[in-house]
């Protein structure tokens, strides 16, 4: 399977770069207790910065979302990156809850990095993906249980069409505890350096397989 970033989201941002990891032989199931401990230590640190005055929009990671989806022509405040959802969750003290390992991770990542991270199970995935921009009609029905349109947002698409995106993933290829191979995107935006993603990469993977076993292999792809 290969991955391609489409040459209209290069001429707008040229240095956009994604993580890719490919999952094989993986086990998903209910976090251990080390994850949820975490997961739900993080968010209530990430809280309490809140608390002394923090905004969300004015975190890197978070504010260099917003000006890509401005960039595209869509509007940041309607819609928001999913690490962008995750903060205000935690900013009201709505702590996000286990789903399960994969998605689990996903999250810890997510907000660690303020990052737009999807994972899709390979198996429902048709043929290469193109990482591209959504068109005018386009949408799926998302993980948030509502038919989304992706008109004019950075998406991953298939040979059945979108199937992910820094807004919010579909429920088409959502990993469930039957997943055994999957496809991880770390959407990393364009001011990270080529070193710190490849870092970056490397320890979602790494601790990622050291809870799912399996195999895995990354790499990046840029403009």
């Amino acid at each position: 399977m290969e991955v391609q970033l489409s040459p209209e989201i290069c001429s707008t941002i040229p240095d956009f770069k994604v993580g890719i990891i490919h999952y094989k032989q993986i086990t998903v199931g209910e976090s251990p207790q080390m994850l949820k401990g975490r997961l739900q230590l993080f968010q209530e640190s990430i809280y309490f910065d809140f608390t002394e005055g923090k905004s969300v929009t004015m975190l890197p990671g978070i504010k260099e979302w917003r000006e890509i989806f401005k960039s595209f022509g869509k509007d940041p405040n309607r819609y928001r990156h999913s690490a962008e959802a995750l903060y205000r969750r935690v900013q009201k003290q709505n702590y996000l809850q286990s789903v399960h390992s994969a998605i689990d991770v996903n999250n810890f990542f997510s907000l660690q990095y303020q990052l737009p991270i999807g994972i899709y199970d390979l198996e429902k995935i048709n043929g290469n993906v193109k990482i591209r921009i959504g068109t005018e009609n386009e949408g799926y029905l998302g993980l948030n249980g509502r038919e989304n349109s992706v008109d004019k947002l950075i998406l991953s698409a298939d040979n059945l069409g979108p199937f992910g995106s820094p807004f919010v993933d579909s429920a088409r290829t959502a990993v469930t505890s039957d997943t055994t191979e999957a496809l991880q995107i770390i959407y990393l935006g364009h001011t990270i350096e080529e070193e710190k993603a490849t870092r970056l990469t490397q320890s979602l993977m790494k601790m990622f397989v050291q809870l799912h076993s399996g195999e895995a292999e990354y790499n990046l792809i840029g403009c």
